[in-house]
C-alpha cells in the first residue's frame, strides 16, 4: 500500500505548495537573520525592553522568540495583539510592529501609537501601508520575502524578534544557536518530510489527530509552541484545535476529559522539553493518564536539539508538517483561508 501522505499525495492536495515553505524552514533561518543585519539597524541600551505588535502568523514571533530566549532576557519581552500597546510602554521600549503584508489595521493602529508615545520603533513586513509609514518617518524595516502566507513566514518573524531583543539589550544575541539551529531543521526535514518514512512522527501524528479535537498541552518553553500548534491546525487543516498550558490546566481544563467523549472525540498532545522541571514531567504523565481514561489517545513529544533555540524550533516544524499532513488526509487544501477573507471583507 502507497504512503498517504507520499510527495506526490500531498502535492495533489497542496496545490499552492505550503509543504515546500514549511520545507524551507532551515533557509528562513539564514536568510532572517541576513535581512535583519542588512536592515540598519543601530544598537541601544533600551531599559524599557521589547514590545512586539502583530496579528496572527506575524505576531507569533514575539512569543517564540520570548521562549526562545527563557531566563536569558534580561528585560521584559512582550507581544502585544490589539490596537493600543499596553499602558506601560514607555519611550525607553523598543516597539518592533509586524506584519507580513503591511496592511494589518491593529499593527499599523500600534505603529502610530508607539510614534506618538516617542519609543523607537522598527517594522518588519514584506511592504503595504506599514513599509510606506515606517520609511517616511525614518523607522528602519527588516524586510521579509513575499509570495507566501503570512503564517508559514514563521522564522523570519522569529529572528526578527530575536534580533530586536539584541539590539535594545533585553536579551543576547544567539547568532551560534541560530547557525546550529539550521542544521537540525535540514535533518528534521530530511527525517520528517514527504519523502521520509511512513512512520515519521509527523505523519503518525497527523493519522492518531484524523477525526479529533485537538488539545495541544505546553508548559515553559513549550507553551508558545502549543499556541503554534493550534493556530497551524485551524488555519492548515482546518479544524477545530485548542491550547493549555501546564500546570494551570491542571487547576481546571483536567476536569473537562471526564465527559470528553460525550461530548467531542478529543486528543490531547503534549509538548515536552528536557529543560521541564521534574515536577511538570509528572504532571504530564498524570494528565496524559486522566486523558486515556476518557477513551481520548495522549500523544506525548519530545522536543530535540541542544539549546533551547532548537528545541523550540523543532516543534514548530514538528507542529507544521503535521498540520499540513493532515489537511492532506482530509482532502483540504491547506493555503487558502477563505473565513478570514471573508472576515476582513465584512469588516471593511
Amino acid at each position: 500500500m502507497s504512503d498517504p501522505l507520499s510527495r506526490d499525495a500531498v502535492e495533489a492536495v497542496d496545490p499552492a505548495g505550503m509543504i515546500g515553505d514549511v520545507l524551507a524552514q532551515p533557509l528562513q533561518l539564514g536568510d532572517g537573520l541576513w535581512r535583519a543585519q542588512s536592515a540598519g539597524l543601530r544598537p541601544d541600551d533600551l531599559p524599557g525592553g521589547l514590545v512586539v505588535c502583530g496579528m496572527g502568523g506575524s505576531a507569533v514571533g514575539g512569543d517564540l522568540a520570548a521562549a526562545a530566549l527563557g531566563d536569558r532576557a534580561t528585560r521584559p519581552i512582550a507581544t502585544v495583539r490589539s490596537y493600543a500597546l499596553e499602558s506601560w510602554t514607555r519611550p525607553e521600549t523598543l516597539v518592533l510592529c509586524a506584519s507580513y503584508s503591511g496592511e494589518t489595521e491593529e499593527t499599523l493602529a500600534c505603529f502610530e501609537a508607539a510614534g506618538a508615545a516617542g519609543t523607537t520603533r522598527v517594522g518588519l513586513t514584506t511592504g503595504g501601508r506599514l513599509a510606506e509609514a515606517a520609511r517616511a518617518e525614518g523607522v528602519p524595516v527588516i524586510g521579509a520575502p513575499g509570495g507566501m502566507q503570512p503564517r508559514a513566514a514563521v522564522l523570519y518573524m522569529t529572528i526578527g524578534a530575536l534580533e530586536c531583543a539584541a539590539l535594545c539589550s533585553a536579551a543576547p544575541g544567539l547568532h551560534s544557536e541560530i547557525d546550529a539551529a539550521g542544521g537540525l531543521l535540514e535533518r528534521l526535514v530530511e527525517e520528517w518530510g514527504p519523502d521520509g518514512s511512513e512512520q515519521a512522527l509527523p505523519k503518525r501524528i497527523a493519522h492518531e489527530l484524523r477525526g479529533t479535537v485537538p488539545v495541544v498541552h505546553g508548559a515553559g518553553p513549550t507553551a508558545a509552541v502549543a499556541g503554534r500548534w493550534r493556530t497551524q491546525l485551524n488555519e492548515n487543516a482546518k479544524v477545530p484545535a485548542f491550547a493549555a498550558e501546564l500546570p494551570e490546566a491542571n487547576h481546571n481544563a483536567i476536569c473537562a476529559w471526564e465527559r470528553s467523549r460525550d461530548t467531542a472525540p478529543l486528543a490531547a498532545v503534549f509538548l515536552e522539553d528536557s529543560d521541564h522541571h521534574p515536577r511538570i514531567r509528572r504532571r504530564v504523565e498524570l494528565t496524559a493518564a486522566e486523558v486515556e481514561r476518557s477513551g481520548g489517545p495522549a500523544i506525548r513529544v519530545e522536543s530535540r536539539g541542544e539549546s533551547r533555540l532548537e528545541r523550540i524550533l523543532s516543534l514548530v516544524l514538528l507542529g507544521d508538517l503535521v498540520s499540513v499532513y493532515l489537511a492532506v488526509l482530509e482532502g483540504v487544501d491547506p493555503t487558502p483561508v477563505e473565513a478570514i477573507e471573508r472576515f476582513k471583507a465584512a469588516l471593511d
